[in-house]
């Protein structure tokens, strides 16, 4: 293998260990080197889900509870740090866990990704926690310096979100 091409049993490696590393940041709080994981013009969203009707047109309204650029969610970690981010104050405390992680597909640099994302958050002194179950489509780039988050669409398996607010990155 030449130019940095990787076989199935590395690239599946590396897929696992970018997105163990990231699910470390996120739940450390490390957010300015989880944002260097990220592509300039990174997608990040997550259409809204509608219960309501058969599971091939529920995502299809184009309707999103959120659909940020690198731009937004350096905005979304600054006001993270600056402690004015009131449904982040206190910080939640969180443990990722994301499993089933399937290679969909590879061609051109890019690798697309489904992963399962099951999320512990606390926060303060609540007494109990909220849990977020969602699937998790990516597409990664490859490149010599390692893989980078190209987009993610995040189906949440909830229709109607029970956890408080979405001020945490998934």
């Amino acid at each position: 293998m030449g130019g940095g091409e990787m076989d199935a049993v590395q690239l599946r490696e590396a897929v696992t260990q970018f997105l163990a590393t990231e699910a470390m940041l996120l739940d450390e709080g490390r957010f300015e080197e989880w944002l260097d994981l990220l592509v300039e013009g990174v997608v990040y969203e997550t259409p809204i889900r509608l219960g309501t009707i058969g599971r091939e047109e529920e995502l299809a309204s184009g309707g999103y509870r959120f659909r940020d650029d690198k731009d937004i969610l350096r905005l979304r970690v600054a006001r993270l740090n600056s402690g004015a981010g009131y449904a982040e104050t206190p910080p939640s405390r969180t443990v990722r866990s994301v499993s089933s992680i399937c290679i969909v597909g590879e061609a051109d640099g890019v690798v697309t990704v489904s992963s399962a994302l099951i999320l512990y958050r606390h926060r303060g002194n609540d007494g109990v926690g909220d849990t977020i179950h969602a699937r998790r489509n990516d597409r990664l780039a490859i490149s010599a310096s390692g893989l980078k988050l190209l987009s993610r669409s995040i189906i949440f398996a909830e229709v109607s979100l029970s956890t408080p607010n979405l001020g945490i990155f998934l």
